[in-house]
């Protein structure tokens, strides 16, 4: 049985937003709770790679392929987009920024 494993890219936007989640974790939770929960984060984020079609369509960014997905871990979404052959992780942010800010991952260029 052949799985359908694909390789997971990252954004440098993901990325910037990886660090201002951890200090806005660290300044409210504490440092090891930012620690904790950006580790959280980054291991959903890789296991992308054989679970990419677990997560729902984002709701704010519909295609008929379905392209776009999110993960909803605590308030907080990682948007990614299915390729045929990688799985583009594009942001992650608060679940109350606006649907714009949400739609705008879609521009995102790797």
């Amino acid at each position: 049985m052949e799985k359908n494993v694909r390789k997971v890219i990252y954004s440098t936007g993901y990325y910037k937003d990886l660090q201002e989640i951890y200090l806005y974790g660290a300044e409210t939770f504490g440092k090891i709770f930012a620690d904790i929960f950006i580790e959280e984060i980054h291991h959903t984020a890789s296991g992308l790679s054989y679970k990419f079609n677990t997560y729902p369509e984002c709701k704010h960014i519909p295609t008929k392929t379905k392209m776009y997905r999110n993960i909803i871990l605590g308030k907080y979404l990682i948007i990614y987009r299915i390729k045929a052959d990688k799985i583009e992780v594009l942001s992650a942010f608060h679940g109350s920024r606006s649907a714009k800010v949400i739609r705008s991952s879609r521009s995102v260029k790797l």
